[in-house]
């Protein structure tokens, strides 16, 4: 059996008449249907079993458009914002799923209160998007649960640290110690108390997880740590994972075309040219063939960026992310 996941920010996906945040932020009907039609063949060109996404204002022309696609199942979890006199403004995006497989059901995500206390986090809390954390049945004898993530917004001020491969996490948590003591970046606060709440929720978790995210945090974040490493949480001297970054499960490498040069992985969201890594596919030990129960294992890692390479910016007419999707050959 094989199954392709994969996540896609689709970039402000709010159909006519109704705009994002302000009211002359939104697509005239021709645009739509460019849109719509772009989004369309991707998905196609993806050829998934499941997708997440994320920034999804309309979820009634998403559930249409993925059901004119074969896929059966699909889920939100929450109702995005309208502000205005009219109604007529989305202020907050949600997530979906859509899968071709039964979704069996839908169960929240709960905050953490150790997570808040241990990032002094003041206040009520709230994720900036709810999470979707789905079980889906692939056979008789498996289900798999699948989470669809989109945190909170990288404020790229100075207290948000690109860290390097090289940076170990005991280095990391020192500095941002005084960061989350004083409140220097709320965004990264914010950020650190969404992915520990999911950590400790993939600890209770009975079955396989595969989790689809825009983390909004760099490739080597601590965001990641805090998502997946036990000695995040622990304070353990040894990185021990819960969840796996899937590019560096891949069993089918890429041939480097440069091979005096370090291959660099490739980005999936720009940011004045500078490319970032934003978009995530995580799974469980049950898909690291390291582990000797293993039920599968990682056959590729695709990123779908061509859109990408002509702008980086990307388009409102397509997307400001490139779509990551990864293939499992089950045992």
């Amino acid at each position: 059996m094989t199954l392709r996941v994969g996540t896609f920010n689709l970039f402000q996906y709010a159909a006519p008449p109704f705009s994002w945040y302000t009211k002359k932020e939104c697509f005239n009907l021709e645009q739509w249907e460019q849109k719509q039609a772009w989004i369309k063949k991707q998905i196609q060109a993806m050829n998934c079993d499941i997708i997440g996404f994320q920034e999804v204002f309309s979820k009634k022309e998403l559930e249409k458009l993925c059901l004119e696609l074969g896929f059966k199942y699909f889920v939100t979890v929450e109702e995005a914002k309208l502000e205005g006199k009219d109604k007529k403004i989305f202020s907050s995006t949600t997530l979906a799923l859509a899968s071709k497989y039964e979704i069996l059901e839908l169960k929240d995500v709960k905050i953490n209160t150790l997570s808040l206390k241990k990032h002094m986090f003041k206040g009520k809390f709230n994720f900036s998007r709810k999470p979707i954390k789905a079980k889906i049945k692939l056979s008789d004898n498996l289900n798999i649960t699948i989470y669809v993530n989109h945190f909170k917004s990288n404020r790229l001020n100075e207290f948000e640290y690109i860290f390097k491969k090289e940076d170990n996490l005991e280095y990391k948590k020192q500095k941002i110690k005084e960061t989350l003591k004083n409140n220097y970046s709320p965004a990264l606060k914010q950020r650190l108390c969404e992915t520990s709440s999911l950590y400790h929720d993939f600890k209770k978790c009975k079955t396989p997880i595969i989790c689809m995210c825009d983390l909004n945090d760099k490739e080597f974040s601590i965001s990641i740590n805090a998502l997946t490493n036990k000695a995040y949480h622990e304070n353990k001297k040894f990185n021990s994972y819960l969840l796996y970054d899937s590019c560096y499960l891949n069993s089918k490498k890429e041939a480097n075309p440069h091979p005096y040069k370090k291959q660099s992985r490739t980005a999936t969201s720009y940011y004045m040219g500078k490319g970032n890594i934003l978009d995530y596919i995580f799974v469980s030990k049950e898909f690291n063939t390291r582990f000797k129960n293993c039920i599968g294992k990682i056959n590729s890692y695709e990123v779908f960026d061509k859109h990408l390479k002509k702008n980086k910016d990307g388009s409102l007419l397509e997307s400001d992310h490139a779509q990551v999707v990864c293939e499992i050959d089950f045992f």
